[in-house]
């Protein structure tokens, strides 16, 4: 689980980012980004009725990208926000390959 100073939870942060991020997209995961002045970088995941709509794999895959993320948070540039937006391809892939597809959308992105 993410620290809670690594969560992005807050609606108008959300609405901001959205309006206002810049985008990477890669075949598992849309990323929007933007930096928040802050000190480190907080994370939001969103897998939406359209990947599942079994609650358990959309949870299950949520769960996953969140332990990937955690577990590459002192490679990730602080100061920005981050919200992940799951395509369906993402269903199904083993733990390396969504870390593999992160990791390109955050180089991508500039974040690590």
């Amino acid at each position: 689980m993410l620290p809670k100073s690594h969560r992005l939870h807050l609606d108008k942060d959300i609405k901001t980012l959205f309006a206002k991020g810049k985008g990477v997209f890669d075949v598992c995961a849309g990323f929007k980004y933007r930096r928040n002045g802050l000190s480190e970088s907080r994370f939001a995941v969103v897998v939406g009725l359209k990947v599942s709509k079994s609650a358990v794999v959309r949870n299950r895959v949520r769960r996953i990208i969140r332990e990937i993320i955690r577990l590459r948070l002192d490679q990730i540039k602080p100061g920005f926000d981050v919200m992940m937006l799951v395509r369906k391809e993402a269903i199904g892939k083993t733990f390396a390959e969504l870390e593999q597809h992160i990791v390109t959308g955050f180089k991508k992105g500039g974040l690590l």
